[in-house]
């Protein structure tokens, strides 16, 4: 029973739940949701805190709770006291997430998602958790003119992602200039996600000034190839230059209802959902023919 709010391992968690990691990549979860997400997910955990109330969650969790994994106990108040949330449920875990490389995320036949300057927290962990949910092989998220990308295990993208960035292989922080280049030599199609072209076909003047290149429409990309989705920053979108260096940019129509005012786009986090749906729909339909 840990007493004192000093206590090492209090520190450990405030520190990790706050978003904080140490040299050792150790993250903080917190909710029964994602503890149970942790426990199940078979990376190292390196402890479990409950709370006195947070108890009651110890029989959800232990059919995947190893002997291994020690279970610290405190008070409300001091769980309160390290806790992310406005309303804790008194169970978090530490736990270290794997160490992904260009090659785990490309198995078989890829499809990778790389946030290219994805500043929300929320986005980050709604883009993970589509990646997963529509087959996607990994994900990667890059800096871009100064802009990075939310750490998807910070606390506010792993409850978006509701436990997917603990099982979807994720490397975080690479350069766009590596990973394009990398891309290519293994011969992965890149794709950069544009916003809705306008009716003749080119690319928009805010994301790129060539205009001599035409954007795809989702159902025109022949997504049962390696591929890699590109999601740019939510205000500006990917660099000029980045999306130059794609194989080809890919938008969403829109109803023309929207337009000339309105929506000017989707959402980071729905148009990665979009384009990664209709990459499951094709590669799902290829099985189906073949089996």
């Amino acid at each position: 029973m840990i007493t004192s709010r000093e206590n090492r391992w209090l520190k450990r968690f405030r520190a990790a739940l706050s978003g904080e990691r140490g040299d050792d990549g150790i993250v903080g979860v917190e909710g029964v949701r994602l503890v149970e997400a942790a426990l199940g997910s078979t990376l190292p955990v390196e402890a479990l805190l409950v709370s006195e109330s947070g108890a009651r969650h110890l029989p959800r969790v232990a059919p995947v709770l190893v002997s291994a994994v020690p279970i610290l106990r405190t008070s409300d108040r001091l769980f309160a006291s390290v806790a992310d949330t406005q309303a804790p449920q008194g169970i978090a875990a530490l736990v270290r997430p794997r160490q992904a490389t260009i090659e785990s995320l490309l198995p078989g036949t890829a499809l990778l998602v790389v946030l290219v300057g994805v500043q929300d927290p929320g986005n980050v962990g709604t883009i993970v958790r589509a990646a997963e949910a529509f087959g996607a092989t990994g994900a990667a998220t890059c800096m871009a003119e100064g802009i990075g990308t939310a750490d998807p295990f910070g606390p506010k993208a792993m409850r978006a992602s509701a436990g997917s960035a603990l099982r979807l292989p994720i490397i975080h922080g690479i350069s766009p200039t590596v990973l394009l280049a990398q891309l290519r030599m293994i011969r992965v199609k890149i794709y950069a996600a544009v916003a809705a072209a306008a009716a003749d076909g080119e690319i928009s003047k805010n994301t790129s000034s060539d205009t001599s290149r035409t954007s795809l429409r989702p159902w025109d990309v022949d997504w049962k190839r390696p591929a890699a989705i590109l999601i740019g920053n939510e205000g500006s979108g990917l660099p000029a230059e980045i999306v130059r260096a794609a194989d080809a940019s890919v938008y969403i129509p829109q109803s023309a209802g929207t337009v000339p005012v309105g929506i000017e786009s989707l959402n980071a986090a729905m148009a990665a959902s979009v384009l990664l749906y209709e990459a499951m729909r094709q590669r799902d339909a290829a099985r189906q023919e073949n089996s």
